[in-house]
């Protein structure tokens, strides 16, 4: 097996919280394409292909996508982790990354920097969730292709099948897993999209940096916040992955 890295976006059109919001616009262009823009940026990535679902209501969410020249793969709407089985199986790449489609502030070099020291652990599964010390909305998890087969083995919960790394968190004795952690603990900022609140905060800092959408750093961010405190999501920190506890539906 090579030693590749494929980047998997899973998205949808159909969030009960902010519907469409994938699609909505950053500078001109959807706030999924500048994600995807960012992401691409990673230079430890080999490709990335975007895991929609093959319900009718990712129909527009298909078009954006194919008309930007990215990757696409549509699956099981609900069964996630099936959608993530079938771009494994038939990818032939070593390593896998997880990323939603609800984070257009993501960093290509915390991306980078996660891969090279989950390929210097030899673990199966590296996350920087589970104990966070990033602002919400630089998540990076990354497993391994042969770990991940093993997880689909196990007798997965509804829910573990919906969050598709929840497994790997919770079979520990099962994998070796490890948390990346930041050198200063950010987890207080709040830098997804939920809500509209989300997108308004994202579409100032997208405004400052006109231009450079692509290539600005988390240096680049936190100075400009630093420069402006009041500037925040009107959401707090503290609703970090409430889908996952029950508060709400589930990530695209």
């Amino acid at each position: 097996m090579n030693n590749k890295v494929t980047a998997i976006l899973q998205a949808r059109m159909n969030s009960s919280r902010f519907p469409g919001k994938v699609l909505a616009d950053l500078n001109g262009l959807p706030m999924i394409v500048r994600q995807i823009q960012r992401v691409k940026l990673s230079k430890e990535i080999s490709n990335l292909i975007v895991a929609i679902s093959e319900d009718p209501s990712d129909d527009e969410l298909a078009e954006e996508l194919l008309g930007f020249n990215c990757e696409i793969y549509r699956g099981s709407q609900r069964d996630v982790f099936s959608r993530f089985y079938d771009i494994v199986e038939m990818v032939n790449s070593s390593s896998f990354i997880r990323l939603t489609a609800d984070c257009p502030l993501v960093m290509p070099s915390i991306i980078d920097e996660v891969v090279r020291s989950f390929k210097d652990g030899s673990f199966d599964y590296m996350s920087n969730t589970i104990r966070p010390t990033f602002p919400d909305g630089l998540d990076v998890e990354i497993f391994t292709r042969s770990a991940f087969f093993r997880l689909a083995e196990t007798k997965l919960s509804d829910e573990e099948r919906e969050h598709v790394t929840l497994g790997f968190q919770n079979k520990p004795n099962l994998f070796k897993i490890k948390n990346f952690e930041g050198s200063t603990n950010k987890s207080d900022l709040r830098w997804t999209v939920d809500y509209l609140e989300d997108l308004e905060f994202v579409r100032k800092i997208y405004s400052k940096f006109r231009g450079f959408e692509a290539t600005f750093e988390l240096t680049d961010v936190l100075d400009f916040l630093n420069s402006n405190p009041s500037l925040e999501s009107g959401i707090s920190a503290s609703r970090r992955n409430e889908a996952l506890f029950g508060l709400n539906e589930g990530h695209n």
